[in-house]
């Protein structure tokens, strides 16, 4: 059970013999909304975490402009909004939020050492990892120039604003599908833009989009860029008719959104975590658990299927309990 915390209780950060490495008890790396919940609740349990943000603090959720589907925000709140107001409260139940991305792993102990920037190094009785997943894109110039102004990787998370309208979605997998199905509900039109002359979803996914009236599949089309004043409007795509015969068509969309796959952040654990094969961190069901004792990873690094601020919020809820029921069981 969390106790309350004594805001005064001096950290049992301390430097080893050598001067060279910090000791703390519970480290977060990532500060999402996985990140920053589990940074409260290890907080208030006084294991006094120290949790460093990475390469994009806050998240995916700052470069998302509306949030209207987080409990607690009725009129909504902006992503970078949302992302402040988490790490305010993570500060002030004491955790040490500090600027610094992990880059190195040593699990093989029993107290677990991470380096920061490649010089600093952590060594920790708990780990948490809440290092999320990064969306794929194209890596066209206009999915930067419309981020935020019709370019998505979520339709779950986007979606909303686009009803009534006309959409696009990139790609010919499962997620595709599962995302064009899901706009079709909202939006009057739905294109699926895809590479190949067949989707590469499972043939139950792949005959539900098929069927569905408003859903249009481009067969064959790959985008060439975006146009709009100052939003999405439309997009220009080069459709392959042959070994040498391409035809260039615009098509007008007001929502263009990439379903092509996610990668977790996951590189630096692999050596001493089990992965799925796209490098999602494996725990024990039910639980934030890695194979790893002390280890424990929460969030989208560890989530192929929801990959929601609540969800994440919720696993990352469950990763500092993991963390203070494993130092009470290991310190009796």
């Amino acid at each position: 059970m969390f106790k309350p915390l004594d805001i005064n209780e001096n950290s049992e950060k301390k430097t080893n013999e050598a001067g060279d490495a910090e000791r703390v008890k519970c480290l977060v790396i990532g500060s999402g909304p996985a990140g920053y919940t589990a940074a409260i609740y290890a907080a208030r349990a006084n294991l006094s975490p120290v949790m460093y943000e990475g390469l994009q603090p806050g998240g995916q959720l700052t470069t998302t402009t509306e949030v209207e589907n987080y409990p607690g925000y009725p009129e909504g709140v902006t992503g970078p909004v949302m992302m402040e107001d988490l790490k305010k409260q993570a500060e002030r139940f004491g955790t040490d939020v500090r600027w610094g991305m992990a880059t190195s792993v040593d699990f093989s102990g029993d107290i677990h050492k991470v380096w920061i920037d490649d010089s600093k190094l952590i060594e920790a009785e708990t780990v948490i990892i809440a290092t999320g997943a990064t969306a794929k894109y194209l890596g066209l110039e206009d999915e930067k120039k419309y981020a935020g102004g019709g370019v998505s990787a979520c339709a779950t998370c986007d979606g909303f604003f686009y009803r009534g309208k006309d959409v696009a979605v990139v790609g010919g997998g499962d997620t595709a599908a599962e995302e064009a199905m899901y706009l079709a509900g909202l939006c009057n039109k739905v294109y699926m833009i895809v590479r190949r002359d067949e989707l590469r979803a499972s043939k139950v996914m792949a005959e539900r989009a098929m069927k569905t009236p408003n859903i249009e599949i481009l067969w064959k089309h790959q985008t060439k860029g975006l146009f709009g004043n100052g939003v999405v409007e439309g997009a220009t795509l080069v459709k392959n008719q042959g070994e040498t015969d391409e035809e260039e068509v615009n098509i007008k969309i007001d929502g263009f959104f990439l379903a092509i796959g996610h990668k977790p952040n996951s590189d630096i654990f692999k050596e001493y975590l089990d992965t799925d094969e796209v490098g999602y961190i494996k725990t024990v069901p039910g639980t934030s658990k890695t194979k790893v004792p002390g280890v424990f990873a929460c969030g989208d690094v560890q989530d192929p299927v929801y990959r929601q601020a609540v969800t994440a919020a919720g696993s990352g809820c469950m990763a500092a309990i993991d963390a203070e029921r494993y130092l009470s069981e290991k310190h009796g």
